[in-house]
């Protein structure tokens, strides 16, 4: 996929860009299988990759914004994708020769009860003391509207330092995070087709509403990026350090376990 210099400048300035046809009807039927398979099984329970972005991941209860890491980690067919090659000529294009891809997450808001994911920056649920350059190619693999949860950007936020997190309604056992006391009303909305995707960088402050559909919304999402640079100062994530997700809990033991 060969940018233009206006979608490359678009994209410098407003930290977000919408791309048509990244991947292809068929590949969207066999991405949307995979996907559907993996949140069924709950892939990655044990290793904390899946878990309830937006509440307290608790056992037996009904998530209410599903998510997993790494899902090419459970299904590596994934990555020999044909649309994998084009993600990557968009990472390289818009951050430079040293940008690598730095893997995937998925995202499934079930119909009529999926909630929002509020105001966040990507950034902010990252180690503090690096500089980072990066983005996040988020893929629908049905039509994304504003009724289902597509996404939307405030335009020009990514220039911004990363503002005052926390856990999601003030929740520390709940992974999510939320941009605290701000509204955005010069905010874009981006509805899509199947396929096509959105690229935004770390610090763009971003949100999908609720799916308030009949569809379910499967979201993909792509990272890339160029190495981080520890920074010459201290700087804290405090929302991060009182977090006590069930998740984090499970990723420990699965390393424990493993060493």
């Amino acid at each position: 996929m060969q940018l233009t210099k206006d979608q490359i400048e678009f994209y410098e300035n407003n930290g977000y860009l919408v791309l048509r046809s990244l991947v292809k009807p068929d590949e969207i039927v066999w991405l949307r299988e995979i996907y559907d398979r993996l949140f069924a099984e709950r892939a990655g329970r044990e290793r904390g990759e899946q878990f309830d972005l937006a509440g307290p991941d608790e056992e037996g209860v009904e998530a209410k914004l599903p998510q997993i890491l790494n899902p090419s980690r459970y299904a590596p067919e994934i990555q020999n994708g044909r649309f994998q090659a084009a993600a990557f000529a968009i990472v390289r294009q818009l951050l430079g020769e040293t940008a690598e891809m730095l893997g995937d997450h998925a995202i499934f808001k079930p119909a009529r009860t999926g909630v929002e994911t509020p105001w966040h920056q990507d950034e902010a649920y990252w180690d503090p003391q690096f500089e980072y350059n990066s983005l996040s190619i988020w893929i629908p693999l049905q039509e994304a509207t504003i009724q289902n949860g597509c996404m939307w950007f405030v335009p020009g936020s990514h220039r911004s330092d990363i503002l005052i997190h926390r856990s999601i309604g003030n929740d520390p056992r709940v992974h999510g995070l939320e941009i605290v006391g701000r509204t955005f009303p010069d905010a874009v909305a981006c509805p899509i087709s199947a396929g096509d995707c959105t690229v935004h960088h770390n610090r763009t402050i971003h949100y999908t509403g609720p799916n308030v559909s009949d569809v379910p919304r499967r979201a993909l999402i792509l990272g890339g990026g160029t190495p981080p640079k520890r920074l010459n100062f201290e700087r804290r994530f405090p929302w991060n350090e009182i977090k006590v997700a069930p998740r984090q809990m499970r990723e420990q033991n699965a390393k424990q376990s493993e060493s």
